[in-house]
């Protein structure tokens, strides 16, 4: 069953060297996984994880698996791609990308070879930022953007939630204004406050961002909880969509609600984002 990457509540990162680790990644409560060929993966043990990956791909998951592929342009980018594009996978994490062309490269590249995988790609870079709307129109095959904030905050030269507001909010305008599904947030990285991220991930949900992604099986929960939809949020969304119905009956197409806000397209896609993401909660991963 294919699931739209816009109902992914939590992604997480796990070694593609690491089989075990893979395994348990697969077997958790996290909504997809991402193995990664990256940061992660020691410079020796690029060629052992990218077999082990291969192999693991082999076989279709219950769940959406993700490959982050290494540095785009880099000799081991392009092996990581020729490794992985005719298995079973639903689409490439691509780090650290800042050019336009690149992610056109990658995905005609894609193409040559036949894979159906879409592009995730990775903002971690002030350049990458600047171009952000440019790169999230390059080509059909990207579907989906995510702040590696880790990096980008280097670059930037700024610290904390304040320094990475502008960026946040500017990755969600790019994302929206290029028909998009709404960014991915970024990995939180003390994973022993869990305080710390359900803060953080609730401010990250009022800003827009669908889905967040995680180093460690322990912040899946509070992750999931976070971007599962609550009881009043979906009769809510379910009590507008079925004003609307009433409405487009009588010839109107739209209204206003009892507080004075008028109901149009954005809204409408809102609320049913809404019963998506609390429909995948009942339904779970199949």
């Amino acid at each position: 069953m294919k699931i739209p990457t816009s109902t992914v509540r939590s992604y997480l990162y796990v070694p593609g060297s690491d089989l075990r680790r893979i395994e348990k990644a697969l077997a958790s409560e996290a909504d997809a996984v991402i193995l990664d060929l990256e940061d992660s993966v020691a410079p020796s043990r690029k060629e052992e994880a990218r077999k082990t990956v291969a192999e693991v791909l082999r076989s279709k998951h219950k769940k959406p698996v993700f490959v982050r592929i290494n540095a785009p342009g880099s000799v081991l980018a392009e092996e990581d791609v020729e490794a992985v594009a005719g298995l079973h996978f639903a689409g490439l994490r691509l780090p650290k990308t800042e050019s336009p062309e690149v992610v056109r490269r990658l995905a005609e590249r894609l193409e040559t070879l036949g894979c159906e995988a879409g592009i995730q790609c990775l903002i971690e870079s002030a350049l990458g930022l600047e171009l952000a709307f440019e790169i999230a129109r390059t080509h059909r095959k990207v579907v989906g953007m995510s702040l590696g904030e880790t990096d980008l905050a280097a670059d930037l030269g700024v610290r904390g939630d304040t320094g990475l507001l502008y960026a946040r909010s500017r990755l969600v305008a790019a994302t929206r204004g290029a028909g998009l599904p709404s960014p991915v947030q970024s990995v939180y990285t003390n994973v022993r406050n869990t305080e710390g991220l359900r803060h953080s991930t609730e401010e990250g949900k009022n800003m827009w961002f669908v889905g967040r992604s995680a180093i460690h099986p322990a912040q899946i929960e509070v992750i999931n909880e976070v971007f599962t939809p609550t009881d009043e949020e979906v009769a809510e969304a379910k009590d507008l969509l079925t004003r609307l119905e009433e409405s487009a009956g009588a010839g109107t197409g739209a209204f206003a609600l009892e507080d004075g806000r008028f109901v149009d397209e954005a809204v409408v896609g809102s609320a049913r984002l809404t019963l998506a993401l609390a429909r995948r909660d009942q339904e779970g991963v199949s």
